[in-house]
C-alpha cells in the first residue's frame, strides 16, 4: 500500500506544480449580517444637509426637481430649473430606500418593510406625514437580502461591501469574474412614463412625476402600485398623505419592474413580461404572460409595441443579451416581432421613433425604430463615455443615470447628444 500511496502523492504534486500560479485582481462582494430595530429605523426618516452622490440608484423627475435614490440610504432632491447647472437642495435620510414616486406634493418611498409618504411642499424641509408598516416582507440590495422579523420588530439585513482583492489562481483557470451593479433588485425599477408618448396615467386630478424603466413603483388614478419579488401591492391614495394598504396580488417569483400604459400594467420579470388589464385600477387582472429565457427584464411601451431588454449578469442568471420587440396589439396574446442582439442592455426609454437603450459599461445606444424589422440597421449613435443604467426621455432633454453619476443631454438631435450637465459620483455641485 505504501508504494501506491507514495506514487499517488507524487502524481498529485506533479499535477499541481505543472500549473503556473497567477495573481488576479478582482472586485467581489462580501456579506455581513446586521439586525436593525424597526423602532429605531422609524425615527430616522428626516431631512438632512445636501450630500454628494455615492451609489446612485433610480431617478425620478417632477417639475423642476429631480429625485435621485442613494441606494439603501435615501433620496437626493435636486433643483433642475437650469439643466446646465443643477443644485443639490436636500437629502432625505430613508434607511432601506430603493424606489420613488411623486403625486402632487407627496413623495412615496420604501423604507425596508414600510411605505413612507413625505410632504415635499417645501423641498428644503421635507417631512414624513404617513406610513404603512410591515407591508414589504423581503428585499434585495446589491444581491444581499433582507427580511422582516415581525415577531421581534426587526430587520435582518445582509449588508454588501464591494472589495478589491488580489488572489492567487492557476493561470489556466483564470476566468474573469462577473460582477453586478444596479443597486437593488428593487430596481430596480423607476417606471412611471418617461416618453412623450406614454405620459403618466390618469390621476384623478393629481399630478404625477416620471420614473425610469427600472421602477418598481407606479401611480395610476387613486392607486400606487409597488411590485416586490413575488407580489404587487396596491395602496389607495385618494388621501395622498395617508396611503392605505388596499390589497396584494400574488404574481410568482422574479418580479422586477412595472410600467403603466393605456390602462394596462406591463410587468417585467426574470422569466417574461406580464400584461395586466388595469381598466379598474382597484382590481388589475392578468391578461397574458410573454415568456423568455431567464434574464433581467425592464420594458417600455409605445402604442402596440413593447420594447423589452434581456441581459446576463450575476443577479440575472441568464444567457441572453438582446432587445425584443413584442406586438401587444392583442394584449391577451402578445407575439414576438423580432429579437436584436445587444451587449448588456439595461434600462430604456422611447420618444418615438427614437429608442434610447442603456448598455451598462458599454454606454448608451440610440436607435430609430420606425421600421420594427430593421432596428439593428438603424442605429443612430453609440455613446461610450459613460456607464448607463437607466434613461428617461423628456423629448428634447434626456436624463441618464449610471454608477459613475447622473447626466443630462440636449437630445434635439438624437444622433448628436449634447451634454448639458453631469453630477459625478463623489463630487458636490
Amino acid at each position: 500500500m505504501k508504494p501506491k500511496l507514495l506514487l499517488l502523492c507524487v502524481v498529485a504534486w506533479l499535477c499541481w506544480s505543472c500549473n503556473d500560479q497567477c495573481k488576479e485582481t478582482r472586485v467581489v462582494r462580501r456579506f455581513s449580517n446586521a439586525t436593525y430595530s424597526l423602532m429605531e429605523l422609524r425615527t430616522q426618516v428626516k431631512a438632512e444637509s445636501p450630500r454628494t452622490l455615492e451609489q446612485p440608484g433610480k431617478m425620478y423627475v417632477k417639475g423642476k426637481y429631480l429625485y435621485v435614490n442613494e441606494i439603501k440610504k435615501g433620496i437626493h432632491i435636486i433643483d433642475n430649473g437650469n439643466p446646465a447647472s443643477p443644485k443639490f437642495v436636500t437629502f432625505i435620510n430613508i434607511p432601506g430606500n430603493g424606489d420613488i414616486a411623486v403625486r402632487d406634493n407627496i413623495l412615496y418611498a420604501d423604507s425596508f418593510c414600510d411605505l413612507v409618504s413625505i410632504d415635499i411642499t417645501n423641498p428644503t424641509a421635507p417631512k414624513e406625514v404617513g406610513r404603512v408598516d410591515n407591508v414589504f416582507k423581503t428585499g434585495l440590495f446589491d444581491g444581499g437580502g433582507w427580511s422582516l422579523n415581525e415577531s421581534v420588530g426587526a430587520i435582518n439585513d445582509q449588508n454588501v461591501e464591494w472589495v478589491t482583492e488580489t488572489v492567487t489562481v492557476n493561470c489556466e483557470d483564470n476566468v474573469p469574474p462577473t460582477t453586478w451593479w444596479g443597486g437593488v433588485i428593487w430596481m430596480l425599477a423607476d417606471r412611471a412614463s418617461f416618453s412623450s408618448s406614454s405620459a403618466s396615467p390618469q390621476s384623478s386630478g393629481g399630478s404625477n412625476g416620471q420614473a425610469g424603466s427600472m421602477a418598481r413603483f407606479a401611480l395610476d388614478r387613486n392607486f400606487l402600485y409597488a411590485v416586490s419579488q413575488s407580489q404587487m401591492h396596491l395602496f389607495k391614495i385618494d388621501k395622498p398623505a395617508q396611503p392605505v394598504d388596499f390589497t396584494t396580488i400574488n404574481m410568482g417569483w422574479g418580479i422586477e419592474t412595472i410600467f403603466p400604459y393605456d390602462n394596462k400594467l406591463f410587468i417585467g420579470s426574470s422569466t417574461g413580461m406580464f400584461i395586466y388589464d388595469n381598466t379598474n385600477p382597484a382590481e388589475p387582472k392578468q391578461l397574458s404572460n410573454f415568456q423568455h429565457g431567464r434574464a433581467c427584464d425592464p420594458v417600455v411601451v409605445h402604442e402596440d409595441i413593447a420594447y423589452v431588454t434581456l441581459r446576463t449578469g450575476t443577479a440575472c442568471a441568464g444567457s441572453q443579451n438582446q432587445l425584443d420587440l413584442v406586438d401587444v396589439s392583442n394584449p391577451a396574446a402578445p407575439q414576438l416581432i423580432k429579437s436584436y442582439q445587444m451587449e448588456n442592455p439595461h434600462g430604456l426609454s422611447i420618444n418615438f421613433p427614437t429608442l434610447f437603450l442603456c448598455e451598462g459599461e458599454h454606454g448608451l445606444k440610440v436607435f430609430d425604430v420606425a421600421d420594427k424589422f430593421s432596428v439593428d440597421r438603424n442605429q443612430l449613435a453609440h455613446f461610450k463615455d459613460m456607464h448607463a443604467y437607466d434613461v428617461i426621455s423628456l423629448g428634447k432633454t434626456l436624463l441618464l443615470i449610471g454608477e459613475d453619476g447622473f447626466y443630462q443631454y440636449d437630445a434635439s438631435n438624437p444622433k448628436d447628444l449634447k451634454m448639458l450637465s453631469k453630477i459625478p459620483v463623489g463630487k458636490a455641485i
